[in-house]
């Protein structure tokens, strides 16, 4: 994954790609993947870094969805389960079962709880990650010694997976690289190239770090922008009604003594209609989520202060120990792109189902969905653009491609702080551009402890600055601009 090659691939392509992506998040890197690997020619755009938005910011779970389930929706959790079971298969160095325990303080939530979770794993079939049991109070409590013991009279037990989303990401991409797909982040779509018949053809983009303006032409243009999609199709059509109702999620991230274990923590009921988790990740104790409408996306949200009591408050019900904000290492914010149902007020009650939109122009447009489903969402999206772009008919073929491993090519073992070998193998072999690429998705420490990553910041810079020839005074804006977005990650004491 080299970023000047693939920018010298585009300025000297002179026929249209098969498929031009627009978005590099899961969506439109698991589209690169699922075309490059039939055989496509792929070109794949990215405003900022892959995954700077929300596929770095999720709940850090492969789940087929309990909450919807519950909502009655069966094919989608059964179409997420057969996902999840076959990430697990092709991603079995980032994918892992995890156990989840319902914990019970009334009478009736064990057999309420422990039937609906005997249908989950029913549904999962042969994709199931282990059955559901139901636990008696000295065993939840073995499970979670931090569960408060007030009233708690058992519990119940499922499985479900674990992940790490933004290495997924990075790994996602190098396998569309591996099979010939061309991806390029900090390069801004501009403007969409049409046809004398108004038909989009192509696009022109700016790259980010030059300055440079470049076109490319495409048999099919795909907007996989997340939640920005409404802004690309107004740049194709700019009287069209939205699609998106954006809806923001919180995740909290607390020190390992609140969660020990190895056993994550599900809350079935909230008052905003959302379940709430608590789980185990890279040494630390991760809760969320929130489920709060905002008026439009942004491409670095804040939690809003009453998500961050919500979650506290949550979780103390839950917890011995009472978390406070004294106790946050890190706070992060995703924006969910809910395509609009009706009149549905409450973006907890919209469906997580994906939705493609054809405009009369020809632009194909995939929205909503989650991070569980996202291989099946770009094999529905590039069989449209297999008609789209009148383009030979070839097969999916990922529900059985591995994706790429980094450390089967010589990436440095993981460790909790990047040394200087790590940082210098984000930026040569991953397309790490920034501090912030380095110390937010190629790895996770912002995401864990914001001071800890702070502190990291000015080694990382002095390594890039080596590594790509920048200048000092490059280190030093770099420096301020990740000061500026880690204060996104933190909350006022």
């Amino acid at each position: 994954m080299k970023r000047d090659a693939f920018l010298q691939r585009i300025v000297e392509r002179r026929e249209p790609w098969d498929i031009a992506v627009i978005g590099g998040g899961a969506t439109g890197v698991g589209i690169a993947v699922d075309a490059a690997s039939r055989g496509y020619s792929v070109v794949l755009l990215e405003q900022s870094d892959f995954g700077k938005g929300t596929s770095s910011r999720s709940t850090k779970l492969v789940h087929g969805g309990v909450r919807y389930l519950q909502q009655g929706n069966i094919s989608l959790v059964m179409e997420a389960l057969k996902e999840r079971g076959m990430l697990l298969k092709n991603a079995p160095h980032l994918v892992h079962d995890l156990q989840f325990i319902v914990p019970n303080y009334a009478w009736w939530e064990a057999p309420f709880y422990g039937i609906g979770l005997k249908v989950y794993d029913l549904l999962a079939g042969k994709y199931g990650f282990g059955p559901s049991e139901i636990l008696s109070r000295d065993e939840v409590l073995a499970h979670i010694p931090t569960l408060s013991q007030d009233g708690l009279r058992g519990g119940v037990k499922y499985h479900d997976g674990q992940f790490d989303d933004a290495r997924l990401l990075i790994d996602l991409a190098g396998t569309a690289a591996d099979h010939g797909a061309c991806l390029v982040n900090y390069a801004r779509a501009a403007a969409l190239e049409k046809d004398r018949d108004g038909f989009v053809c192509g696009l022109t983009f700016r790259d980010e770090e030059s300055g440079t303006s470049h076109a490319l032409g495409a048999r099919c243009v795909i907007n996989a922008t997340g939640p920005f999609c409404d802004e690309l199709r107004r740049v194709d059509e700019p009287e069209v009604t939205p699609m998106i109702a954006p809806s923001q999620g919180v995740h909290l991230v607390l020190p390992r003594e609140f969660l020990p274990g190895d056993t994550a923590i599900m809350v079935p009921h909230t008052r905003d209609g959302r379940v709430m988790f608590a789980i185990p990740w890279h040494g630390h104790a991760l809760i969320g989520t929130t489920d709060t409408p905002i008026p439009a996306a942004v491409l670095e949200p804040s939690p809003q202060a009453q998500e961050i009591d919500f979650i506290l408050e949550t979780a103390s019900d839950y917890l011995a120990r009472r978390p406070t904000r004294a106790d946050i290492l890190s706070v992060f914010t995703g924006i969910r792109p809910l395509v609009k149902t009706g009149e549905a007020s409450n973006t907890a009650t919209l469906s997580r189902d994906h939705t493609i939109h054809i405009s009369s122009s020809g632009l194909l447009t995939i929205a909503g969905g989650k991070w569980t489903t996202y291989r099946k969402m770009a094999e529905d999206a590039v069989d449209h653009a297999i008609v789209l772009g009148h383009l030979d008919e070839r097969p999916c073929v990922t529900r059985e491609l591995r994706i790429r491993d980094p450390h089967c090519l010589g990436a440095p073992a993981p460790c909790p702080e990047p040394r200087d070998e790590h940082v210098a193998w984000h930026a040569r072999h991953e397309m790490a551009r920034t501090v912030e690429d380095v110390l937010a998705r190629r790895t996770r420490v912002l995401f864990l402890d914001v001071q800890a990553a702070l502190a990291l910041a000015p080694a990382v810079a002095r390594i890039l600055a080596r590594e790509l020839g920048r200048a000092a005074a490059w280190q030093q804006t770099q420096l301020a601009s990740f000061a500026e977005t880690a204060a996104h990650f933190r909350i006022a004491r």
